[in-house]
């Protein structure tokens, strides 16, 4: 089927189509998001979920089990194991590590989360009380959240910094772009989870990564060889034109594209 990248009618379409084959209860099983869907609580939700995305790069089924093997860690029971471990808790996870995550990077981030809930009901906060009203997209959510999570020990762990991104580093921030479309988009499919109100759909920023990006390209959204959180911006403004309330549900259909069909 051919499409011209010029013709937004044409392409809308397409793309269109392609959400509704892969926005589908069918998509849980095999995509990184079927981790918080095995919890109801939502502090629960959030937690996995966070991990499933910060995990989520390379192949699904290691990320998957990856994931899954760290919440076994937490006795499947990830906000009480973060609100209320005590420090011989952690010495099961001193072995855990997935591609780059060693255990130094769990126990920080099991320590921000302990943290944060200490204060607040749910994670949605950690990143809403950085934006303003006027924001367009959810940039001052993304940077503010990377500077409070290493603003709460002294010293951190420099080595972690590397695993939670930020648009100010110029970083496309795939893993948490996907997270935040997990717990914001909320539509009839029930893929997404839609728990947090206090980000828009139309704020969010599409996750991009070499597969989405060879999509976008092929259809001209974007510049070649250039993927960053400029690029990340200038594809969501596309996808903004196709639906400016939900622009990226899109995700599903570059994603399916470029990881599933190989297009």
């Amino acid at each position: 089927m051919y499409i011209d990248p010029k013709n937004a009618i044409d392409l809308k379409t397409f793309f269109d189509q392609k959400v509704a084959q892969y926005n589908q209860p069918a998509f849980i099983a095999n995509d990184p998001i079927c981790i918080p869907h095995r919890f109801t609580q939502l502090q629960d939700i959030e937690i996995a979920g966070f991990f499933a995305a910060l995990f989520a790069w390379g192949n699904r089924t290691i990320i998957i089990n990856k994931t899954t093997e760290l919440l076994a860690l937490m006795d499947n029971a990830p906000y009480v194991f973060c609100k209320h471990h005590q420090d011989s808790d952690l010495k099961k996870l001193l072995h855990f590590k997935h591609r780059t995550f060693q255990a130094t990077d769990i126990l920080y981030l099991i320590a921000f989360l302990q943290f944060h809930y200490q204060q607040h009901i749910s994670l949605e906060s950690a990143f809403t009380q950085w934006m303003q009203p006027t924001d367009v997209t959810v940039e001052n959510a993304l940077n503010g959240f990377q500077r409070y999570v290493f603003s709460f020990m002294h010293p951190y762990p420099a080595r972690t910094q590397k695993h939670i991104a930020a648009p100010y580093k110029n970083a496309t921030c795939k893993r948490l772009c996907m997270y935040l479309r997990w717990m914001v988009r909320k539509d009839a499919s029930h893929v997404d989870f839609g728990l947090w109100q206090n980000i828009k759909p139309s704020q969010l920023v599409c996750p991009i990564d070499l597969h989405v990006a060879s999509v976008a390209e092929r259809f001209q959204l974007i510049p070649k060889n250039k993927i960053n959180w400029q690029t990340a911006l200038q594809l969501t403004a596309y996808l903004t034109l196709l639906d400016p309330s939900d622009p990226v549900k899109y995700d599903f259909a570059l994603f399916g594209l470029g990881v599933i069909e190989k297009y």
